[in-house]
């Protein structure tokens, strides 16, 4: 165990309900149905068409009978000239503060074509932070969709949630449809978001065997999967007021519990799978279903792989939750839920969720963030991939772009050579005051060069083979630190910069434009 013991007890939590539960409208947020031409309107809400909300990829209809309509289409990234490592992103407009619930859904149905029987594998993002893998192999085999679902605080105006091409597989990367819902302020509102973020592992109702509980059950639209174990199940006949639970589980979930008949312990190797190495939030929920029993007369002692979880937690109709923010786990994991010595009834449990801590990955300077965002504006083609953080994740920077080390990401250097560019270049490229270099010859950017004066770092400036029009600005006469200055074969008029001609340490090369002066020899 890699921390000591009362750590763990430093960080857990335990709540009781106190107020009554009243159903809520619909959760406010988007609900994308990603490759789609139109909006829907699935169980009485609204699903909205991606166009709005990215600009690459492809929009695919699936040939598979009696799919769902949110599975019917899809959004494919091909993989043009093996763009390995680029990732593909929707932008949505958000609350900054906000706490959403992310949801991707998958469904392959062969929309790669029959030389790719299975899925692709590829990772998905979530602004600036790596979020998961998505491997769908598994689920698709069995005819199933795949589902992933995360908690995000939004740090901006907008959330950037990407499907990323990695080198896991050569088939095009896809999505089936993404949900971004606002969750209530009191939800899992233990954790720091302002540095993590949380990825579900595991959310199960103990002893139910339904189809998944969702919306209208849930408020927030969470899945509780159904989960049955070689134990006693039990019916409640009391159901306790959820809203007062610190993470407003559905009154649902308190229909069944997993129990034992006799006075004895119970074990759940849950969640059913192995976890690799890692922090944990654990939230466990409880309610004692019987009204025979005196009160107080069932109290439980949990422990997870032999750890001490919580003591003499005294279950009533009212229900509690007990929930760990950070415990470390790591290969299958046991929960045991023993009698206490002043029980009278046998332990039992209702629901459980399980999340993966994700340490957040960070965000590119935001003077940095709006320069490129007004550069890509003024472009006409930009690269399909300027969407998102433009630094981070680290293997996943905009083509072209390369960025600093370290906590303070800034933007260091811009290399979009020869990429057949139209457009002009926006004045803001002159905010990016970490710039070194800047290289955008061989082009078809027109208008003026804009004043750079700012860019105090700037050492090479390639502008060659473009239509730029207009004079060489003065200032670049003025910036110590450059070093190449190249401008030939543009559409450039006016006279030469004095400042510029036979200064040492300067290569300038400004020939095949239309100068009133000849260029420096």
């Amino acid at each position: 165990m890699p921390f000591p013991f009362l750590l763990f007890f430093s960080s857990m939590f335990l709540s009781f309900p106190s107020l009554s539960f009243s159903q809520q409208t619909p959760p406010k947020g988007y609900l994308i149905n990603c490759g789609a031409t139109r909006r829907s309107v699935i169980h009485g809400r609204v699903w909205l068409p991606d166009g709005n909300f990215i600009s690459a990829g492809t929009s695919k209809n699936l040939t598979v009978p009696g799919l769902v309509p949110t599975l019917s289409t899809v959004r494919s990234f091909p993989l043009e000239n093996k763009n390995l490592r680029r990732k593909f992103c929707y932008v949505v407009r958000v609350y900054r503060g906000a706490r959403y619930l992310i949801r991707t859904t998958y469904y392959y149905g062969g929309v790669n074509g029959l030389d790719f029987d299975s899925p692709p594998v590829f990772d998905q993002i979530v602004d600036g932070t790596f979020w998961s893998v998505v491997n769908t192999t598994e689920d698709y085999g069995k005819g199933l969709s795949s589902y992933y679902e995360g908690v995000f605080e939004a740090k901006g105006n907008t959330m950037s949630v990407c499907v990323a091409s990695n080198t896991y597989t050569v088939s095009d990367p896809f999505i089936s449809s993404l949900e971004m819902l606002i969750l209530g302020d009191s939800i899992y509102n233990t954790t720091k978001f302002d540095s993590h973020a949380l990825h579900l592992v595991a959310r199960h109702s103990f002893g139910h065997n339904g189809s998944i509980i969702m919306y209208p059950d849930d408020q927030f639209d969470r899945y509780w999967q159904p989960y049955e174990e070689n134990v006693s199940v039990t019916a409640s006949k009391k159901i306790p007021a959820v809203s007062g639970f610190w993470n407003i589980p559905p009154s649902k979930v308190f229909e069944t519990a997993l129990s034992t008949a006799q006075l004895e312990s119970m074990e759940l190797r849950w969640p059913p799978f192995s976890l690799p190495n890692s922090t944990y939030y654990i939230a466990l929920y409880f309610a004692d279903n019987s009204d025979s029993m005196s009160s107080n007369s069932r109290v439980i002692d949990m422990h997870i792989n032999d750890v001490r979880y919580y003591s003499n937690l005294v279950l009533s109709s009212e229900g509690a939750a007990v929930f760990a923010t950070r415990w470390p786990l790591g290969g299958l994991t046991k929960i045991t839920l023993s009698p206490a010595a002043n029980s009278n009834g046998s332990p039992l449990i209702n629901a459980g969720e399980i999340f993966d801590v994700l340490r957040l990955g960070g965000r590119t300077h935001t003077r940095d963030v709006i320069a490129l965002e007004e550069l890509k504006n003024s472009l006409r083609n930009p690269p399909l991939d300027w969407n998102g953080d433009p630094c981070l994740p680290r293997d996943y920077t905009w083509t072209g772009v390369k960025c600093s080390e370290g906590e303070r990401t800034r933007v260091i250097s811009l290399n979009l050579t020869g990429m057949g560019l139209l457009g002009s270049l926006s004045p803001s490229i002159a905010n990016l005051t970490a710039l070194d270099g800047i290289w955008l010859g061989n082009n078809s950017l027109s208008g003026v060069i804009p004043d750079l004066s700012s860019l105090k770092l700037l050492e090479i400036l390639h502008l060659q083979d473009n239509q730029l029009t207009g004079e060489i600005p003065s200032s670049l006469g003025e910036m110590k630190s450059l070093r190449e200055l190249f401008l030939q074969n543009n559409s450039l008029t006016g006279r030469i910069p004095d400042s510029l001609i036979g200064r040492p340490g300067l290569e300038v090369r400004t020939s095949g434009n239309q100068f009133l002066s000849p260029p420096p020899s």
